[in-house]
């Protein structure tokens, strides 16, 4: 039976997030994934864990400058570092619900043991990306990634489920995605393969590939589709240069424009 809890739980819950560096933290109700109905009910979180009432989704920012240098070493112990960080954060809160007498578990930040295995089966057991849209942290965006208005797509994410019933977040809605098609552009492998809906058609397999590849040689993920997104509020800090991200794609990079990633990518992965 579910557990009913006030606003003091939800408040713990942002605080202790927040003392570990989440900014970015929402709630969303199990049932909402049968409201939205838009993927088969096995993927559903109470039909993963069977006691959840609640779904909490955190995220955590990928670094503009680190992901500009991808693909490199350095992008991808940022990427790596995020990943480690949010299932201990995950963890944390997990067992915060579970001293307070709630059911508290995590599915942690990615679903599978080898980018291989996505080559033939491009899923894992549960979406962090649909949760973060129920959760009320963003949209979902072209290049089937969330994006939020602080980070755009540059965030990595991860979710406890809890049988407490938590006062669930309001859905976004208005889409984040401008459909500037900058992520189709420059897309290393073409894997965006559609124009006519919000959300693309994609070559799941072609990328999944791609990503097998870059991990042999030291400098896995890719992340180009969300480096080059303008969405977020991150811009405003970093800048956001168009036309060198569409050069990259289509010329050698040898000029002095991009000495300094060349430099990194020439250091620490195998070319």
């Amino acid at each position: 039976m579910a557990k009913r809890t006030g606003i003091n739980l939800k408040k713990q819950l942002i605080a202790k997030a927040g003392s570990y560096g989440v900014r970015l933290i929402g709630f969303a109700p199990a049932g909402r994934w049968a409201e939205y109905n838009e993927m088969p009910a096995c993927y559903f979180p109470q039909h993963v864990f069977p006691h959840t009432r609640t779904v909490i989704v955190l995220a955590l920012p990928v670094f503009i400058p680190m992901l500009d240098t991808t693909p490199s070493i350095v992008y991808s112990e940022l990427y790596t570092t995020s990943n480690r960080l949010l299932d201990e954060i995950a963890y944390k809160l997990a067992l915060h619900l579970n001293n307070k007498g709630f059911r508290g578990v995590f599915f942690p930040r990615d679903g599978y043991g080898d980018i291989t295995v996505l080559i033939n089966k491009p899923a894992a057991a549960f979406s962090h990306v649909f949760a973060g849209k129920y959760a009320g942290l963003g949209t979902i965006g072209y290049n089937h990634t969330l994006l939020t208005k602080e980070y755009g797509p540059r965030v990595r994410l991860v979710s406890v489920f809890t049988d407490a019933e938590i006062e669930p977040d309001a859905v976004c809605e208005t889409e984040l995605c401008m459909k500037c098609l900058l992520c189709k552009r420059c897309c290393p492998t073409s894997a965006f393969t559609s124009t006519k809906n919000l959300i693309a058609d994609m070559d799941k397999r072609k990328c999944a590939e791609y990503h097998a590849e870059l991990k042999s040689k030291y400098c896995y993920p890719c992340g180009v589709c969300i480096k080059v997104c303008p969405v977020g509020e991150d811009r405003n800090l970093y800048g956001m240069n168009k036309e060198k991200y569409l050069k990259e794609k289509n010329s050698v990079i040898n000029s002095e424009e991009y000495s300094d990633w060349i430099h990194i990518r020439n250091h620490g992965s195998k070319k």
